[in-house]
């Protein structure tokens, strides 16, 4: 067995553990001193093996940036390496009280164990084995938790994206894809579009022919809207949340839709945004009022991002004793912000399991040792 396999399987009690205290100490994105307390925990349960910079967020708690002090001489004019996840989760506080911690001999379920709190601790537990068997790294190595990855990161957005340009690669610690925990190779771009109709109020039964009813007009709007999707190009739009109207003897003078959009390229972006610019109302007496954009760019695989899988796949192979596939995924992370930026990014190195974002949510015990391996593998040859 590979020796960095053998300690993270020897450590692997501990690692679960901090986890545990990670899990219960709740973070959801809006409460940001709920979140700023997680990144404190962490920055102190880090404190043997990283220093620590906590970064203040315009509106979010604290990001945290930890810098790991590892084995051998660096080499300072290298770009480092940067491991990427976040603090935050959806799980509002009080959770713990219906959905405890709990342990079982194949899982560990908890809110945020598996997006993403399993791979904080995955990294820090595979830093710490290199310190421990004294491998060499010689590339800075850096930890970014951001604090408002579920609500879009759009403070800790410029943040990263900095951190990015100055890394020669960037590792995403969420959770691998399917119970089988393939990496994530590529991601769809992300954008949010409101559509809003602005019509003309009547006594629906007294004036009716004075009014311009703003949601038979968005009615309209939204079948034109859904018209764009188109699967041949992994482009994908959905109209989720529809308002209007205040009483049934009302016309309505305002109506309006929120619009999930999903882009695997990003020159299809530029295109669907001409068209939701070019909406005009069917009715003359109406207006329509566009808003929005995209919030994430695609993580597109290029050859520098299959590179980068091709040696995670040969070092789990070779080293590990563990197959290892890729996969591309709808939802997006904060590696689609370093990857549009051309730095090579690996996502899904994180945890295997299922049940994001659901009651269910949990983590497998038994490959979490080799993913905490692969990880200092990883770093190891990278960093040099």
């Amino acid at each position: 067995m590979h020796p960095i396999l053998a300690e993270a399987q020897a450590a692997w009690p501990a690692t679960k553990a901090l986890l545990k205290r990670l899990v219960e100490c709740e973070s959801p994105s809006e409460d940001a001193a709920a979140v700023t307390r997680f990144m404190e925990l962490l920055a102190e349960e880090a404190r043997d093996c990283a220093s620590a910079r906590l970064v203040r967020m315009p509106q979010a708690g604290r990001c945290l940036l930890l810098r790991f002090e590892l084995p051998g001489p660096r080499r300072k004019a290298q770009p480092g390496l940067l491991a990427v996840g976040h603090g935050d989760t959806v799980w509002p506080a009080g959770t713990l009280r219906s959905m405890p911690w709990r342990e079982t001999p194949e899982r560990l379920h908890g809110p945020g164990v598996l997006d993403m709190k399993a791979g904080l601790a995955f990294f820090l537990f595979a830093m710490r084995l290199l310190r421990k068997l004294d491998v060499p790294v010689r590339r800075n190595v850096d930890l970014w938790v951001v604090s408002d990855e579920e609500t879009g990161s759009h403070d800790s957005r410029p943040h990263t994206e900095k951190l990015a340009r100055a890394s020669s690669a960037v590792l995403v610690l969420e959770p691998g894809t399917g119970l089988e925990g393939r990496l994530k190779t590529a991601r769809k771009g992300v954008g949010l579009w409101k559509v809003r109709v602005h019509g003309r109020k009547a006594h629906a039964g007294v004036d009716f022919a004075a009014g311009a009813n703003a949601i038979v007009e968005l009615a309209r709007q939204i079948g034109k809207i859904a018209s764009f999707t188109d699967l041949s190009k992994g482009l994908t739009v959905n109209p989720g949340i529809v308002q209007g109207g205040t009483r049934t003897n009302v016309v309505p003078d305002l109506a309006e839709v929120e619009v999930d959009v999903r882009v695997a390229r990003l020159r299809d972006a530029a295109a669907l945004e001409r068209k939701f610019r070019a909406l005009r109302p069917f009715d003359r007496r109406c207006r329509v009022e566009v808003e929005g954009g995209l919030n994430r760019p695609p993580m597109e695989r290029t050859r520098a991002i299959a590179a980068l899988f091709r040696t995670a796949q040969r070092i789990a192979r070779e080293e590990l004793a563990f197959g290892l596939e890729e996969s591309s995924t709808g939802g997006g992370s904060d590696g689609n912000f370093t990857a549009a930026l051309g730095v090579p990014t690996l996502d899904g190195l994180g945890a295997v399991g299922e049940g994001a974002h659901a009651p269910h949510e949990s983590i497998l015990q038994a490959p979490s040792p080799a993913r905490i391996a692969l990880l200092a593998c990883l770093v190891r040859h990278l960093g040099q």
